[in-house]
């Protein structure tokens, strides 16, 4: 079983966008539970996450969002970001094989343009990173942000496509 989480502020469309994308999951039994981490957001994020049943806070202490999770792995991803076709098989044997952390393969037809991509580092968590519960707990701190959970983290790149959420974003 795997818990989502997510942080966002101020992202209600490309937090439905995710959602829609994860209900998949759900259904296949991979994805037991989603959690949105709010920063302050003053528009519909909230009612999105309510309605798609996910546990919403506002307020957190990372630590007692890692330990409540009822997956025994965790997938973040940023809001907008959209696992492709094949992820759902790809993750359920790849999470009961392995105990290395994982990111997705970037979208090859959402790609940035070549000059915007040079130069330019990958956003921590654009590749979504899928982590085991108990590695997540011992790195985490109070007051972390889930992208800080990427630094040394060495991970193995899964086959399975996801869209990043700047295509969301860039739609808006």
């Amino acid at each position: 079983m795997l818990t989502v989480i997510i942080e966002c502020q101020d992202q209600e469309p490309e937090l439905a966008q995710t959602l829609a994308a994860l209900v998949a999951g759900a259904i296949e039994g991979l994805v037991s539970d989603v959690v949105v981490l709010d920063h302050g957001s003053r528009d519909g994020t909230s009612r999105v996450a309510d309605a798609a049943g996910c546990r919403f806070y506002s307020q957190w202490d990372i630590k007692d969002i890692l330990r409540s999770a009822r997956g025994e792995w965790l997938l973040f991803v940023e809001p907008g970001a959209r696992p492709q076709a094949g992820w759902i098989d790809e993750i359920a044997e790849y999470v009961s094989l392995n105990k290395v952390p994982a990111r997705f393969t970037a979208s090859r037809g959402y790609r940035r343009p070549f000059l915007q991509r040079i130069g330019r580092g990958t956003p921590p968590l654009e590749l979504g990173l899928l982590v085991s519960k108990p590695q997540a707990i011992a790195i985490a701190r109070t007051g972390m942000r889930l992208a800080e959970f990427t630094k040394g983290q060495k991970s193995r790149k899964l086959s399975s496509e996801l869209i990043p959420s700047w295509v969301a974003r860039a739609a808006r």
